[in-house]
């Protein structure tokens, strides 16, 4: 049982080997071109950056799938608590009501897991890959056993090895190493934290979503904490500088595409608005609030110049009150 299951790992496995370590070594060799020490600590370093920035790139549109997701979760919350109220009795009922709102409404709640999922086996590829070829110089797709023994023997910053974990022992490793958990631990949280106070409603704050977001503030950043004591250097600065870019792009597009009624859409709005004031124009949003003024002021002036008409009477009518 042990060896089928190993088979099949090793098969899902294999592929990712190979296309981890096909741009790994595409941009060591690239470096090494031009004129970097192929065996320079610096070299994988900068390698381990090209492979990062390669795979977030590929990951793009899978972000931005995330990013309406999330805002499509966040601004049915107040429907989905009256499906709770409603149906609160009845899970059978409020399960199919809430996946009807989901549908009705193009929003998919797994979608905002897809880039973390989708990372997960390329992230435990190349640890594996780096990590054996630390230990043991044993080769995996086009990173050779050459290349795999330079990686071992790599260092930077004088005598600090790329291989090095934490728990290595020696001191200037273990204080790299140490800098690059608590990095990749707070970009972590700062990123969750980011997008709970600057992009989720006051309304979406409360409730099951909301509760799902404050425990992935709190457990994801202790989840790398405490595996990050037995990764390599080299792949705490892959994750380290993927974090970073998550951040990046993040902040962009809350800056620049809000979820509306957050706070990142009101400080937006304040500054289209004092740059249109500059230049002497109105925003779009001022515009429709002066557009749904003018309604509301020419309805109370339509029904304060209507005037209630007399009544028309027969002829019976006006014989029968002269008696």
């Amino acid at each position: 049982m042990l060896d089928f299951f190993g088979t099949i790992g090793g098969a899902i496995m294999t592929p990712l080997y190979y296309a981890v370590s096909f741009i790994l070594v595409g941009f060591h060799r690239g470096l090494t071109a031009i004129g970097l020490d192929a065996a320079g600590g610096w070299t994988w370093i900068l390698s381990i950056i090209g492979l990062t920035l390669v795979v977030r790139t590929a990951l793009i549109p899978l972000f931005v799938k995330q990013i309406k997701s999330s805002r499509n979760m966040q601004l049915i919350q107040p429907k989905v608590r009256e499906l709770q109220k409603k149906y609160g009795h009845d899970r059978e009922k409020l399960a199919q009501e809430t996946m009807k709102l989901y549908k009705d409404s193009g929003t998919n709640p797994f979608a905002s897991c897809l880039p973390i999922l989708l990372q997960m086996p390329i992230f435990l590829a190349l640890f594996r890959m780096l990590d054996q070829a630390a230990r043991r110089g044993k080769a995996h797709g086009f990173m050779d056993s050459t290349l795999a023994g330079q990686f071992r023997d790599a260092k930077f910053l004088g005598d600090i090895k790329v291989s090095g974990t934490l728990t290595g022992g020696e001191t200037g490793v273990m204080i790299v190493a140490g800098i690059l958990v608590i990095a990749m631990t707070a970009t972590t949280f700062m990123t969750q934290r980011q997008l709970m106070s600057k992009n989720m409603p006051a309304d979406a704050l409360s409730g099951p979503y909301a509760q799902q977001q404050k425990m992935l503030l709190y457990v994801l950043p202790v989840v790398f904490a405490v595996g990050g004591i037995a990764f390599p250097i080299g792949v705490l600065v892959y994750w380290t500088i993927s974090n970073l870019w998550t951040m990046c792009q993040q902040f962009y597009v809350i800056r620049n595409n809000p979820a509306p009624g957050t706070p990142a859409a009101e400080a937006k709005e304040q500054r289209e608005r004092a740059k249109a004031e500059k230049k002497g124009l109105k925003t779009p949003a001022q515009i429709e609030e002066e557009r749904i003024a003018a309604e509301a002021d020419a309805k109370r002036e339509e029904k304060a110049s209507t005037r209630t008409q007399p009544q028309r009477q027969t002829k019976a009518q006006r014989t029968k009150k002269k008696k």
